[in-house]
């Protein structure tokens, strides 16, 4: 049986060596640490934030005060929002910021992945080496991994920069204590909100479907009914950006309805996005915000998103209009109103966490998709 890491002894290992704080944005190959972290460690030295670059410059200022260095946990894809603050905040060169990143490494040449990881897997270390980023991958064993704790967080005060631990697929142990993050009082599951969604949509309607489940429950209720999902688009990368995806779509086919399918973390992650869709006001543009609290494709670990009322924001940036329904609230009828709004206008569906175990992934490819889309737009015309 291969060995795996306990979360308690890699903590410990950290810790031991001068970790003060932990900050980052959950990931697949993580959930078990990050389930253990946000179950073991006191909210003021744990923050999850809305996105990789956040984590890096919360880490940095938390050195600033405490002389500690942090650890930064992202999946490998949020290596692109962390490049700024990596290069010119905290690189050995600039400010010389001290701070683990653990990466987990999505689309690993040589294990089956999804395909939008599996460029970014290839790139992972090639982005640390143009960082003049040390690294290591995260050893499969509890000595190991706490000998590479030790190392990194050493290696990272000595140069005064920032060192990086790789982490591989099924490297922790699993987590038996793991409940899921609370997501307020909604019992409504995004599957049964998604399929009265799909009757709202009209046939001429396109639809951008953020990142994780969302796009994948969507993809099998398609199927299901046998419907024609030729105008649909999943965003099965790029998180936080379906919103801008959408508004392309949507100022390059004005004569049509297009719905953007948003998730909180999503949204969260790039909320710059709600001024400019605001700013430019596409009439065609529907925005709707699937909000369970929870990073649900990731391990389930929290959001602020039942915290904050996110239509009060979209409304302040200049959304024509922006309501929230809950789970005695006739969602049929919401979105009946929506499509006949005239746009940017946003409907915020509360839910409850969790999907189906035997959720299936999307048989097509991503090219294939692209060009289903793009044919179908011009023969629907």
């Amino acid at each position: 049986m291969t060995e795996r890491v306990p979360s308690e002894s890699f903590r410990h290992a950290l810790e031991e060596a001068g970790v003060g704080l932990y900050t980052g944005v959950p990931d697949s190959l993580l959930k078990e640490f990050c389930a253990y972290i946000s179950r073991e460690v006191a909210s003021e030295r744990h923050l999850i934030t809305a996105n990789e670059g956040n984590s890096v410059a919360v880490a940095a200022g938390n050195y600033l005060a405490t002389g500690n260095p942090s650890l930064v946990y992202m999946q490998n894809s949020g290596q692109g929002n962390a490049v700024n603050p990596l290069a010119s905040l905290a690189h050995h060169k600039v400010y010389g910021i001290p701070m683990v990143l653990l990466i987990g490494w999505r689309g690993q040449p040589g294990v089956k992945d999804e395909p939008q990881h599996g460029v970014q897997g290839v790139m992972t270390p090639e982005i640390l080496d143009s960082l003049a980023i040390p690294y290591r991958t995260l050893a499969r064993s509890a000595a190991g991994a706490s000998d590479d704790a030790k190392w990194a967080v050493g290696h990272a005060r000595e140069r005064r920069g920032p060192v990086a631990l790789l982490v591989e697929k099924g490297t922790f142990e699993p987590d038996p204590d793991s409940k899921g993050a609370a997501s307020g009082s909604f019992t409504r599951a995004r599957e049964d909100a998604l399929r009265v969604f799909v009757d709202a949509v009209g046939p001429r309607d396109v639809v951008v479907a953020t990142t994780g489940k969302t796009g994948r429950e969507l993809d099998e209720l398609r199927i299901a009914a046998d419907s024609d999902a030729g105008g649909d688009f999943l965003n099965v990368g790029a998180m936080g950006h379906a919103s801008q995806v959408a508004m392309g779509l949507a100022m390059g086919e004005p004569k049509r309805k297009v719905w953007c399918l948003d998730g909180d973390g999503a949204i969260l992650m790039h909320m710059g996005a709600l001024a400019i869709v605001a700013q430019h006001a596409p009439e065609n543009f529907l925005h709707v915000v699937l909000n369970n609290g929870v990073h649900d494709s990731v391990g389930g670990q929290p959001s602020v998103g039942l915290e904050i009322d996110i239509p009060a924001v979209a409304l302040a940036c200049g959304y024509r209009s922006a309501v929230t329904v809950g789970d005695e609230d006739d969602l049929a009828a919401a979105l009946e109103t929506l499509a006949a709004s005239p746009g940017p206008c946003l409907l915020q569906v509360g839910l409850a966490p969790g999907a189906r175990a035997d959720l299936g992934r999307p048989k097509t490819t991503t090219s294939e998709r692209r060009d289903r889309l793009m044919a179908w737009l011009k023969r629907d015309g």
